[in-house]
């Protein structure tokens, strides 16, 4: 296994992690300060303040309300809330590669230090693999790039679009090396024609 940062100055949230058979393109969940002062931007939160007063005022509630079964109810549903918030957090996406067989989006979410609690994977086979795009769209008042797998079903050969990324949403120099790292390996396709800018 070989673990390399492309972009280790400006994203260094994002690293190639080579396997031998296999590739993974992982952009976790955090990134660096837009204002160049190389401050960490978490997406994914920790332990905070919060979260150790919580647990102090709901036991003063918990008290005062004892007799009270819809209280009690309401307690325990914002508790369940607040706990399945901090452990669905995304952790990281990747691409995995796998040149004979297809490709392999993955969503990990869990609770930071922890391992992940849950993995979505969507696998598409080569054969159904009809290109991988870079586009633009819209996320509130802004326009991001993604990338996405265009994927052709066999009997009714109708195309459907799988997002890679699509709750990060890296920024477009990470977009382009995933880009290029999938034609490369998966269509056999140069990247010289690709423009940088």
């Amino acid at each position: 296994m070989r673990r390399t940062c492309p972009l280790p100055d400006t994203h260094p949230e994002f690293s190639i992690i080579e396997w031998p058979g296999f590739w993974e393109y992982r952009v976790e969940n955090w990134h660096l300060a837009r204002d160049g002062s190389g401050r960490v931007i978490n997406g994914a939160k920790t332990w905070t303040w919060f979260d150790s007063v919580l647990p102090l005022a709901l036991s003063f509630v918990w008290l005062t309300v004892w007799d009270s079964t819809l209280a009690l109810s309401a307690i325990a549903l914002v508790t369940a809330l607040l706990a399945w918030s901090r452990c669905n957090q995304v952790l990281y996406e990747s691409v995995m590669l796998f040149p004979p067989h297809g490709v392999q989006i993955e969503s990990h979410r869990g609770f930071p230090s922890l391992e992940p609690f849950f993995v979505s994977r969507n696998f598409i086979p080569l054969d159904t693999l009809e290109d991988f795009v870079i586009h633009e769209g819209l996320r509130r008042f802004n326009v991001r790039f993604f990338i996405a797998a265009l994927k052709r079903s066999g009997s009714s050969n109708e195309l459907s679009i799988h997002v890679a990324f699509e709750n990060i949403l890296p920024y477009f120099p990470v977009l382009l090396e995933v880009y290029q790292g999938v034609q490369r390996v998966m269509f056999r396709r140069g990247t010289d024609a690709v423009d940088r800018n």
